[in-house]
């Protein structure tokens, strides 16, 4: 069942509309009704237990960074390294790094006026750099915890968020890199009318503008931003090495406190703190400055949050009422890799549903009890639900919108271009999925 008419027709708010549509879906089930409130109920409860503190802190370390002028110098910096010849190499590390720290939507506001400030100087046509930012942000949004689909999904399979983050960017970076600057030159040939050098962009309020001797150094923004990537990386490295790959079931001294730090929900933490100082008390902001940062972080992601748990709610009623046996009993008997069986369960959502976050929590709980019978790799089938979930983001996504918007497109050239760029990462991603596969089994 589609909540989208709501949200696009009726104009209704998407959580809203998620717990309509989950309670309208019961019924048509044939649930108990008496049991559809324990089914939603369960369902946002079971999402949003450690996901608020990962997400939450994760937001307050975007802004914090952000604010700071952090995100600025990081961009700025390697634009300045790469020089002109290869400016879309040096925006793709720059999303990349941005994006593993902030949500899309952040990272394209953020980004954008940045991307079209070099673009002018460089008197290429926007669209030239800006898919190489936007194939980056959205790869890092598909497949690296701790953004909020990819830990959300992760979680729900049981995989190793660490492991998960690991392969996940093995994974990415072919994607970024076929879908940003080598699917750039095959769009500048089919779409040339949208490659077209533009002076300005309507889109675009007022920007805020840095002076880059007033912006926290290069390496003190990039660690800050990468500070829980790197907690998580370790552990998981550490584990591979030490203990086969497994987290140890009763870690004592140093073990303990590496699966400690590696946790996404003490990582945040720690990061935190170090970002409160490296972003704010060593730069002189005071405590009020830093609390105001961080209310603004949570308000900006109290939505997401709400709809991610509106997803889940969704997701547990379709499980609930026999959608996930009746999937399991038929792709039991379809001669396909369960890999590709989740992959295309969360394209169908995706494309259905419009939210990339909605359609993977959804595919995860409808693919979990299949992934357990024919014994998959819950890493692996979290990265290909990512991967599914990213494609054919069309006029019910959001994302969709804003990037017509940005870029100043019409509606025929984001589907040439932004509906083609998120398919490409996401078969690319599912074929770098089923290739780790085999290497790794």
């Amino acid at each position: 069942m589609n909540f989208q008419p709501l949200v696009i027709k009726v104009k209704l708010n998407t959580f809203v509309s998620l717990i309509v549509t989950s309670i309208i879906a019961a019924l048509l089930l044939g649930m108990n009704p008496a049991d559809i409130a324990t089914s939603i109920k369960d369902g946002i409860g079971s999402s949003l237990g450690e996901l608020a503190i990962v997400f939450g802190f994760g937001a307050m370390i975007g802004r914090l960074v952000s604010d700071a002028g952090g995100s600025y110098r990081i961009a700025k910096t390697l634009i300045d390294k790469f020089g002109k010849k290869h400016l879309q190499i040096a925006i793709v590390i720059a999303s990349f790094i941005i994006g593993m720290s902030l949500f899309f939507e952040v990272g394209l506001v953020l980004l954008i006026p940045i991307v079209f400030a070099v673009a002018l100087e460089a008197e290429v046509p926007m669209l030239y750099l800006g898919l190489s930012m936007a194939a980056a942000l959205s790869a890092t949004q598909g497949f690296l915890p701790p953004q909020p689909a990819p830990t959300a999904v992760a979680n729900a399979l049981g995989a190793n968020i660490g492991q998960v983050l690991l392969i996940g960017i093995v994974v990415a970076i072919p994607c970024v890199i076929i879908a940003g600057p080598v699917f750039t030159k095959l769009a500048q040939w089919y779409a040339p009318e949208a490659f077209t050098i533009k002076k300005t962009l309507p889109a675009f309020g007022e920007v805020k503008e840095y002076d880059l001797k007033d912006t926290p150094s290069f390496g003190m923004s990039a660690l800050t931003s990468l500070f829980p990537v790197i907690f998580m990386a370790l552990t998981t490295i550490y584990s591979m090495v030490f203990e086969g790959g497994e987290t140890p079931k009763n870690p004592h001294g140093f073990a303990a406190l590496m699966t400690m730090i590696g946790n996404p929900m003490i990582a945040m933490v720690i990061a935190l703190l170090f970002a409160m100082w490296s972003m704010g008390t060593h730069r002189g902001k005071t405590m009020g400055d830093i609390g105001r940062t961080l209310e603004n972080a949570i308000k900006s992601i109290a939505m997401l949050l709400m709809v991610i748990g509106g997803g889940s709610a969704f997701k547990q009623v379709l499980i609930d009422g026999g959608v996930g046996k009746a999937v399991q009993n038929l792709m039991s008997n379809a001669n396909l890799s369960p890999i590709l069986l989740g992959w295309l369960i969360a394209v169908l959502l995706r494309i259905s549903l419009g939210s990339a976050t909605v359609a993977g929590m959804t595919a995860a709980g409808l693919v979990t009890p299949l992934m357990h019978s024919l014994g998959a790799d819950p890493v692996m089938m979290a990265l290909a639900i990512g991967a599914g979930s990213l494609a054919a983001s069309h006029v019910n996504d959001a994302g969709f919108w804003m990037i017509k918007e940005y870029f100043d497109l019409s509606v025929k050239q984001t589907l040439e271009i932004w509906t083609v760029l998120e398919t490409v990462i996401s078969v690319v991603g599912l074929l770098m999925v089923l290739l780790l596969n085999m290497i790794l089994h």
